[in-house]
């Protein structure tokens, strides 16, 4: 492909800063300034150029479009929820989505249960799957359809559902910029009309008290904090809703929730570090809000109830795997908890399901995630066998707290995602729905594994792998490794139809479970953060390293994704090894680091102090300096990049990756190109219906296939 010259750098205008003794110079931090004709301008010329390099590819794009169209049944409906009413309700009902070939969004749909069944498994076998989707029930109600709550918009996305307890009105949230703060309304399940009641301003998730008559929401501050929780009575102003809490400390971000009991409502405060719950009587909307557990530095929890006991899954007492305690629901202070699960080094504790007779508690250990089921009285259980040794359990939807089946979800990297039942007395499973793949599957044709990499300072860092059984093993495959590395969240090895379109023409994909997220534990994460921070690129670099040591691919056939936080690893990992690779994507890279955590006016910067650290210490100005993508741009032959931005993201602002990119043409000295693409009207999952989801993957499979210089079809 003959290089298209790259557009002209943004005008230098330089911005000093000083800075522990440093000055700082930033040509483009205008950028940042969206009322500057130039701003707009000048992303849009960037998205001319990407457009008019990829023109070339746009029988590939929509060969893979086809391809992941393909792979994925466009009409299909999810697994059926059995969810009870509150109060003397003749019937449950069977939740479930459904969508449609052609249409962006989904369906959210519901039908009758039979009267008198109060738990999945005394269900009509033909009751537990899901319905024909191409020929829905005629006793289905359409709750909420998605697309016609789009129409008439770029961008849509659903901040939240919340049936009323007596199962007649709908609460729901939706936001139409990209930007996630909220409208709330009120929709008439009867009439399928939405009520007078209108909340703008609302951050995400809304919960009911059990009268039907009142709601809990958050609303968020100018730094997009949800900062309070209001009360709304329905038919009333929403000038008059009621202040139920408020969060002064910037740090701490406001979430509201209700326990599986539905005898509780819990506002939770929470920082990177540090949690704080209140519980509300959900039957009482006078109620005030009940402190558990004085917030202490460091110390988080998280709560259910079961009877006149609280749950709780806390790092307490140096537990740094977390353990699971109980207080009373009358005095839950630190004083009562009493361990019912001790602590486990080794062993992360993720979280807790509490039901009548049951706990099922979500662990991790040595990179694999496990469900183990105890007694709720002694604690005393087993984990749930599984078959393959590459793989990620994880608790589906169990609204019902009385339940004598456990809903679970299994996948792996060749099997495509299952929806389980578990009969917890007999100890049987029901295959309820698997995650259908259009066209010809057999997950025998593909080969998963587990192997590990050596960091500099001597740590293993596992990496998951798959192939397809006729990829070669001698250097020559072409390879796509991704990473994340940040807030302790894991990147599981599950199923994607989408990927299939790389390994079915020989490219090798690999996950590197990198130091910063939470795959090996909790000190798994803390060595990859703060001033450990460096470890997360380092990490990242071995595995490519390794790979290429081992024979899976070579450097000028490996390429490299992450997004967000795991654009930052991109970015960091590609100025540590210019030469790591032939081609990079970064999807909304948070690049500028030191820039934004050094203003606190920028939204989530204050919070986000208890996962990078504060700059202004010198110590944490100090590392973050040293591994910031923006700060660190060498004079180096880079490889080719893909990076985008949302102009409405409020995670990661766009003018991140337009610095970035800026600065990477500035001082590089060969490879490239360096590619921008900004979305106008999306934010930071990008545009919002699956059609348009599938277009920008196939963009991006397109870049990484031709750098790799793959031309064979799937």
């Amino acid at each position: 492909m003959t290089e298209l010259p790259a557009p002209p750098l943004p005008e230098r205008r330089d911005h000093v800063e000083e800075r522990h003794g440093e000055t700082i110079h930033d040509p483009w931090y205008w950028l940042r300034d969206r009322d500057d004709p130039a701003v707009l301008a000048h992303l849009e010329a960037e998205n001319g150029h990407t457009e008019a390099w990829f023109a070339p590819l746009e029988g590939l794009r929509a060969q893979l479009f086809d391809e992941i169209r393909s792979r994925i049944h466009e009409t299909d409906a999810s697994a059926p929820v059995l969810v009870l009413p509150e109060g003397d309700a003749p019937h449950g009902w069977l939740h479930y989505r459904r969508t449609v070939e052609g249409e962006q969004y989904a369906r959210h749909c519901r039908r009758p249960a039979p009267a008198g069944v109060t738990d999945p498994r005394d269900l009509p076998e033909e009751l537990r799957h899901p319905v024909d989707p191409h020929d829905p029930p005629a006793d289905e109600q359409v709750l909420l359809d998605e697309n016609a709550e789009a129409a008439g918009h770029d961008f849509f996305q659903l901040g939240g559902l919340a049936m009323s307890p007596d199962h007649t009105r709908l609460a729901y949230l939706t936001d139409t910029t990209g930007g996630e703060v909220f409208t709330l309304r009120v929709r008439d399940l009867a009439t399928g009309r939405d009520l007078d009641d209108v909340v703008e301003g609302v951050g995400y998730g809304v919960v009911w008290y059990g009268d039907g008559e009142h709601l809990l929401y958050t609303v968020t501050d100018d730094a997009w904090r949800p900062h309070e929780v209001h009360r709304h009575r329905l038919g009333t102003p929403a000038g008059d809703d009621v202040l139920v809490h408020h969060e002064p400390d910037e740090r701490f971000w406001l979430g509201i929730g209700r326990t599986r009991s539905r005898r509780l409502l819990v506002i939770m405060a929470g920082s990177k570090v540090t949690s704080e719950a209140r519980i509300l009587d959900a039957h009482d909307p006078e109620a005030e809000p009940r402190l558990v557990a004085e917030r202490e530095h460091g110390v988080e929890y998280d709560l259910e109830d079961r009877g006149e006991l609280l749950y709780l899954v806390t790092n307490a007492d140096g537990s740094q795997d977390f353990k699971l305690v109980t207080a009373p629901l009358a005095t839950p202070g630190r004083e009562h908890w009493r361990d019912l699960v001790g602590h486990r080094p080794g062993v992360r504790l993720e979280d807790a399901d509490v039901f009548d007779t049951h706990v099922v508690l979500s662990e991790r250990t040595e990179a694999r995630t496990q469900l183990r089921i105890v007694d709720a009285d002694t604690g005393e259980g087993g984990v749930l066998d599984m078959p393959e040794e590459v793989y990620a359990a994880g608790v589906g939807p169990n609204p019902l707290a009385t339940t004598r089946t456990l809903r679970f979800v299994y996948t792996s990297l060749t099997t495509p995602a299952q929806v389980v039942d578990l009969d917890l007395d007999r100890r049987e499973r029901t295959l309820v729905k698997q995650q259908p793949v259009g066209g010809v599957y057999d997950r025998d044709d593909y080969v998963s594994w587990r192997d590990w990499a050596t960091a500099p300072d001597g740590t293993r860092v596992p990496i998951s792998l798959v192939r397809h059984r006729d990829a070669p093993t001698d250097g020559t495959a072409p390879c796509l490794l991704y990473g994340y590395g940040a807030y302790e969240i894991s990147m599981d090895p599950t199923f994607s139809p989408v990927r299939l379109s790389l390994l079915d023409r020989g490219v090798v994909f690999a996950i590197a479970h990198v130091r910063g997220g939470g795959e090996m534990g909790r000190a798994w994460y803390e060595e990859g953060k703060f001033l450990a921070k460096p470890n997360t690129f380092s990490d990242f670099v071995a595995c490519a390293e390794h790979l290429v040591e081992v024979g899976v691919t070579s450097r000028a056939r490996l390429a490299i994704r992450g997004g967000s936080a795991g654009g930052l690893l991109i970015g960091g990992a590609l100025n540590l090894r210019p030469d790591m690779c032939g081609a990079a994507v970064a999807e909304v890279p948070f690049v500028d680091v030191v820039n934004t955590m050094s203003d606190p006016s920028i939204p989530l910067t204050v919070i986000e102090y208890d996962e990078w650290g504060n700059p202004a210490d010198p110590a944490y100005y100090e590392v973050m300096r040293s591994y910031s993508p923006y700060d660190n741009v060498r004079e180096a032959r880079y490889p080719a990049l893909f990076v985008t931005a949302g102009l409405t993201d409020p995670r990661v602002q766009y003018w991140e990756p337009a610095k970035w990119v800026a600065r990477l043409r500035e001082r590089m000295t060969g490879g490239g190109p360096v590619l921008l693409r900004t979305e106008l009207g999306a934010g930071h999952g990008g545009r919002s219906g699956r059609y348009d989801a599938w277009r920008d993957e196939a963009q991006v499979l397109a870049f990484v296939l031709d750098r790799l210089g793959v031309t064979a079809t799937a």
